[in-house]
């Protein structure tokens, strides 16, 4: 098959110019955000911080019990508060940089939960008390076993962070690059 000046086509590459999947990481990432910032609302009007009993759902796999969390994921990093603003400020900008070069479907969700993720924690540490970039994060869901027994509070952000690393590393083992091509690996026989 012949391209219209006569140059021979490419078998590999797309008749039609190919095109970042923006849409589907813009919609994905303000789903994640959206989904965050609105649970945190309702966790924050209505499971007050000194409820003496967390509410148990499923028969007790998962509580809601509401902390404050000046940390990182799992507690982490307590009282480094504006050091972990800095750095999901950096993130953040990383992956909004990286955007447009995503024409992979697989990518543009896993950076997307990941955006998402980090702008809903960055929006508590920016607007929450005790202070501009010092702000605590809202953690609701215990998983297992009440306040965090089991396994450490968490909420929709943290949720959707985790799910997008989980997807990249699977992408990455994959061989998946962000132009949705495969990363061919050398096989054994190559050195024949």
């Amino acid at each position: 098959m012949q391209a219209a000046r006569g140059t021979p086509l490419n078998e590999h590459e797309p008749e039609h110019p190919r095109r970042p999947h923006l849409v589907l990481f813009a919609v994905v990432a303000v789903a994640a955000l959206a989904l965050d910032v609105v649970s945190k609302i309702v966790v924050a009007a209505h499971l007050p911080l000194t409820r003496p009993t967390p509410v148990r759902l499923l028969g007790g796999a998962i509580y809601l019990d509401q902390v404050r969390n000046s940390g990182a994921a799992f507690s982490f990093g307590t009282g480094f508060t504006v050091v972990l603003t800095v750095v999901a400020l950096a993130v953040v900008v990383v992956i909004v940089r990286t955007a447009r070069r995503l024409f992979s479907a697989g990518w543009s969700v896993a950076l997307a939960l990941v955006l998402g993720g980090a702008l809903g924690n960055l929006a508590d540490r920016l607007f929450r008390s005790p202070g501009v970039g010092r702000g605590h994060v809202v953690d609701w869901i215990s998983v297992f076993g009440p306040y965090g027994q089991k396994w450490p509070i968490f909420n929709l952000a943290d949720a959707a962070i985790t799910c997008g690393a989980v997807l990249a590393a699977v992408l990455a083992l994959l061989g998946v690059d962000f132009d949705g091509r495969r990363t061919r690996r050398p096989s054994p026989d190559d050195d024949a």
